[in-house]
């Protein structure tokens, strides 16, 4: 498809460390929520990261599909776990969704590769 997530994610660090020094309590107060949204609790850290990729996909939003696909990879979820969670995207952002849905598997791949 030609997006390359590993480079999303990497031309985001420079603008994202603007943020983070241009309003840096806007952008604590936004990395504490991120945390402890994502902390393990009743639902475990991987559901948590697959929730947020499927609102990333309903969204369109590819630096949150590079961002939060890493994060699911990171903890454990399985391409299987991740194509379920496509359906569900999809289920809920209708069309564009199947388009967001083949970028984020396309960013799953590309991660995986990299991880490994």
């Amino acid at each position: 498809m030609g997006k390359n997530y590993p480079d999303i994610i990497g031309s985001l660090t420079k603008p994202m460390r603007d943020l983070h020094q241009g309003m840096p309590k806007v952008m604590k107060g936004f990395g504490a929520l991120a945390d402890n949204a994502k902390a393990s609790g009743v639902l475990d850290a991987k559901t948590k990261e697959l929730i947020a990729m499927g609102i990333s996909i309903a969204l369109r939003c590819d630096g949150c599909i590079g961002f939060h696909t890493r994060g699911a990879i990171r903890h454990g979820a399985s391409r299987e776990e991740f194509m379920e969670m496509i359906g569900v995207a999809i289920m809920m952002g209708g069309g564009p969704s199947t388009v967001y849905g083949a970028y984020a598997l396309e960013a799953f791949d590309q991660l995986t590769a990299t991880a490994g």
